[in-house]
């Protein structure tokens, strides 16, 4: 059976054709943001990424009628167990007003409904571990606030198959590990998995966590209220600071780890401290993740993009691996197939059709 897989990003749409698991073909389009700057919102740049789709598919020889299903990576929908959701009117509602915030991940579900049906309107569509996936403890939920809770948007996906992945490679079911992920990309996320869930998480998203190449991370608030009430800044501008223009960028002017790595080749001194206090904020997240599991972690998974770069990885280990030897690199990220894959648990019986 052939599976459409779609993914929008921030600045990009990714698109792959499956044969069960075998990739046909993967491709990515990156969009400048002069393609994007005439689309007010999100939503709006629904069907330019739709026929940016129809183009590819015919490039690579397929049609709509070539394809039995259609999976979309989740967005901020309101938040869920993890699973394979069928994507329906309720979740196209919520995905179209971005109930849980405003990314492009909103458009996945969309866009392989669209497509779906447009194909034959017997079709089905899905989505798999969306960004909002909410399996935390009450007590991991309390901010001290009691207006504000800790709502998770993160990189569930990618955590739940990278987890699923160690799983099989050692030969034991996922529900009966305890381990702690860390994705490593534009966004940073640092999960523990108990048992099969995942029970605490920071929102890479909204602000917690680590710094990341273009995420500020966790701020000292007073000092944000003050920038906030200063007059010097208007809400968008603090938002791009926090999510888009912070971290690394902030600092350093770029958001792609190999620049820093060739600053520091190159004798940056303050290239270099940024690196180390990214690495060393990620390693004390993992540290404070350990004691969820009150020390005792089977093993410490390092995922995403920025697990390419020999030198983060190592910076990071130096300081976690008193708490496990197991610390395992799975550099990249495996949403495409992890989507794809959630589709052939469905057709074989191994995993249920949840209701949204």
């Amino acid at each position: 059976m052939n599976i459409l897989v779609i993914n929008p990003g921030s600045t990009s749409t990714k698109l792959a054709v499956y044969n069960n698991l075998t990739p046909l073909f993967c491709h990515s389009i990156n969009h400048s943001a002069s393609d994007l700057a005439p689309f007010e919102s999100i939503a709006a740049q629904k069907d330019f990424r739709k026929q940016i789709i129809l183009n590819m598919l015919k490039e690579h020889g397929y049609g709509l009628e070539d394809i039995e299903h259609f999976v979309g990576r989740g967005g901020l929908v309101k938040n869920l167990q993890s699973g394979v959701y069928r994507i329906n009117k309720a979740y196209l509602k919520d995905a179209n007003e971005g109930v849980n915030g405003q990314h492009a991940s909103n458009l996945g579900g969309i866009l392989a409904y669209e497509l779906a049906k447009e194909a034959n309107e017997n079709n089905e569509a899905y989505t798999v571990d969306p960004v909002v996936v909410d399996e935390c403890e009450p007590i991991a939920k309390i901010s001290g606030m009691p207006l504000i809770s800790r709502v998770r948007a993160f990189h569930a996906l990618n955590h739940k198959a990278v987890a699923r992945r160690y799983a099989t490679e050692i030969g034991k079911p996922y529900e009966e590990l305890s381990l702690i992920v860390a994705h490593l990309g534009g966004g940073i996320s640092v999960g523990v998995h108990q048992k099969g869930r995942i029970v605490d998480v920071n929102s890479a998203l909204g602000g917690d966590g680590a710094f990341s190449p273009e995420r500020a991370g966790g701020i000292p608030p007073l000092n944000l209220l003050e920038m906030a009430f200063s007059g010097k800044y208007s809400y968008q501008d603090l938002y791009k600071q926090l999510i888009g223009e912070g971290g690394v960028y902030a600092y350093l002017g770029t958001k792609d780890i190999r620049d820093v790595e060739s600053m520091i080749r190159d004798g940056s001194k303050p290239a270099k401290l940024v690196l180390e206090a990214m690495a060393y904020q990620i390693a004390k997240d993992i540290g404070a993740s350990a004691t969820v599991l009150k020390g005792k972690v089977d093993a410490i998974i390092i995922t995403g993009g920025i697990s390419y770069s020999v030198k983060v990885t190592e910076l990071i280990k130096q300081s976690i691996d008193f708490i496990t030897p197991n610390v395992v690199i799975y550099p990249g990220e495996d949403e495409m197939l992890a989507l794809a894959q959630g589709v052939c648990d469905t057709v074989n019986g191994s995993r249920p059709i949840l209701t949204y």
